[in-house]
């Protein structure tokens, strides 16, 4: 039984250390999923008098009024014999205390550090260990007296916030409820059975105490509400006698304070038949061992909780990425693998696994046609330009059969307007490959991690893209001017001459100049420049996919790596400089998992050796 419960003890205060806990949260914690004790009741109602006498220790503050002020998580530990008592706090995990009035003093100056020295309250607890050989394993929660109305210097809420507090301790299923009640109060108007009452109907977690038992009216006794017929709970009603104003005047021990406990319930007629399970000593063993049934019955689902939060911090820990190598080597080789990481991510985009490559043919299969379909040839081609450009093809002496000159500029001037939807289709597969290359970015987890390499990957890859994007313009609008450069022999010599036609070549050769002749030359050049802007349209999507597209596919970030082998090892460590915030996330997450996979561990361990 004390190696279970000190098993949870020791992962109770693991997780405190680690932060893994809370009031009332709304996720699930391993801390929540503990079993605890809390300690309720009204304002001196005897709460403090109670835990130290199963504590054997004179050690909580004391006073009228409201004295605790925030919650008490204070752990008990089972010492071997021979070995001294002492004490430690949380916030101050390298001090052992071994005189308890220090500890008092502590636990109020450190309640005054979070409220002030004033009547506030406050939700974050204080956590106290005590070790010694005279104390049973439990994990005890004093939290602050209920109470009716606010006193002077507090604000009117105080009574609705401390019994939110209470509650939200008390009302996890895993939580034990100790009720401190005064047997010289009536049961009607306890405070602690009321609120218990409402977070445990059943009354099957409940321990009821009665407190001051020998300070009842003469002719009265607690043997009714002793025996459970005044209010039946699960468990029979402990009473306890704690020591007087004046015994704690007068310094006596706890030692003795029990022995006279023992002797009251023993000597006293009404309760001979209960002092078998009466007293203070009763109480700690009976919360032990309710500690344990409770433990034992919640393994399965602490495992489950457990196993469920070993995986998810695992996740997370794999989306933070792993640290830092503390060597160039090791700095460098992380590097290279993150950028391997980012560009596996880009060809993936551009290979259909990801979203985002199919609006690259996108631009091939429609942007690309609709800009070739709306270029105007009216202006180069209409009447007036192109008896211009054929009369001053000429020059002084007229064409024989066929203007070649003209057609050559007609058909030169044509051409030279495709540049325009050309360079456009370069320009929008550039703006497509950057817009992959951000993507990327975002979805490589470790650049996340490294603000600094995230930057230079970037601006190296778009470099890159700017560098293939000038090629791929250069290659692409030669296509046009190859076109423009040499025209194609058959499609002329295919071309009707006059002669063919019937003309008459005796007839004026300015005659050849009237508007039907002029249609048709204009004719057969805009079927010349149909046939070029349809080899275009396949031609030029080869050109900028092997200028861009493959090149990045193969190598957007060789250039940085060529770099990279350059750079010295200040500037290589500040590329890996990571977020603050992600390297504290890091190591809390560690920590924590580290806790789990130990407590998964024991706690297999115990569940197998049941």
């Amino acid at each position: 039984m004390e190696n279970l419960i000190s098993l949870v003890n020791k992962i109770q205060r693991a997780c405190t250390a680690l932060g893994d806990h809370g009031e009332a949260t709304a996720l699930p914690t391993l801390w929540d999923s503990l079993p605890a004790i809390a300690v309720v009741g009204g304002q001196s109602s005897g709460k403090s008098s109670v835990l130290e006498s199963i504590v054997g220790k004179d050690f909580l503050p004391r006073g009228s009024g409201i004295v605790t002020r925030r919650p008490l998580v204070l752990q008990l530990h089972k010492t071997d014999e021979g070995g001294r008592d002492h004490a430690e706090f949380l916030h101050l995990p390298r001090k052992r205390f071994t005189d308890f009035g220090a500890v008092r003093k502590e636990i109020q100056d450190e309640t005054d550090r979070e409220t002030g020295r004033t009547k506030q309250i406050s939700s974050v607890p204080i956590h106290l260990s005590i070790y010694s050989p005279n104390v049973v394993n439990l994990t005890l929660i004093d939290l602050p007296g209920l109470t009716k109305v606010a006193v002077e210097g507090q604000p009117d809420s105080i009574v609705q916030d401390i019994e939110n507090m209470v509650r939200s301790y008390i009302e996890k299923p895993n939580c034990i409820i100790l009720a401190i009640t005064p047997a010289n109060q009536d049961l009607a108007t306890s405070d602690a059975i009321k609120i218990s009452r409402e977070v445990d109907p059943a009354g099957e977690r409940t321990f009821g105490v009665l407190t001051k038992i020998d300070l009842m009216d003469k002719g009265t006794d607690a043997v009714e509400m002793l025996e459970g017929r005044a209010y039946r709970l699960k468990y029979p009603w402990i009473g306890v006698v704690n020591r007087s104003q004046a015994d704690i005047n007068k310094n006596v021990d706890m030692i003795a304070a029990r022995r006279r406990e023992r002797e009251y319930f023993s000597n006293t007629p009404e309760y001979r038949h209960l002092a078998h399970r009466m007293g203070s000593e009763h109480l700690a063993k009976m919360l032990s061992k309710q500690l344990e049934a409770v433990i034992k019955s919640k393994i399965p689902g602490i495992q489950s909780l457990i196993s469920k939060t070993i995986a998810e911090l695992e996740a997370e820990l794999s989306r933070l990425g792993k640290p830092v190598a503390a060597d160039d080597g090791g700095k460098l080789y992380a590097i290279m693998e993150i950028c391997r990481s980012f560009d596996q991510i880009f060809k993936e985009h551009l290979d259909g696994v990801r979203p985002g490559g199919d609006k690259i043919y996108n631009v091939f299969d429609n942007q690309l046609p609709a800009a070739l379909k709306r270029l105007q040839f009216d202006k180069q081609l209409s009447m007036e330009n192109i008896r211009k450009l054929i009369t001053e093809a000429d020059g002084y002496q007229p064409h024989l059969i066929a203007p070649e000159q003209g057609y050559r500029r007609l058909i030169e001037s044509s051409l030279i307007t495709i540049r325009g939807p050309a360079e456009a289709a370069v320009d929008a597969v550039h703006s497509l490959l950057k817009d992959l290359v951000h993507k990327a970015i975002s979805e490589t987890l470790d650049l996340k991690q490294y603000p600094g390499l995230r930057v230079e990957v970037g601006n190296a890859a778009v470099d890159s893209l700017e560098r293939m994007r000038e090629e791929s313009k250069r290659a692409t609008l030669q296509l046009v001017d190859m076109e423009c450069g040499y025209l194609t022999v058959d499609y002329f010599r295919k071309l009707p001459h006059d002669v063919d036609k019937g003309g008459n070549p005796t007839h004026s050769i300015f005659d050849r100049y009237n508007d039907s002749y002029l249609r048709r030359i204009g004719t057969n050049v805009l079927s010349y420049v149909n046939m070029v802007c349809a080899s275009l349209r396949h031609s030029i999507p080869k050109s900028i996919v092997y200028c861009q597209v493959r090149e990045a596919k193969r190598g957007l970030l060789d250039h940085f790596f060529t770099e990279l082998g350059k750079i010295e090892p200040r500037r290589l460590s500040s590329l890996l400089n990571e977020d603050p915030a992600i390297m504290e996330r890091r190591s809390a997450l560690a920590k924590r998992l580290e806790l789990y996979r130990s407590a998964q561990a024991e706690i297999d361990a115990v569940a197998w050796s049941k």
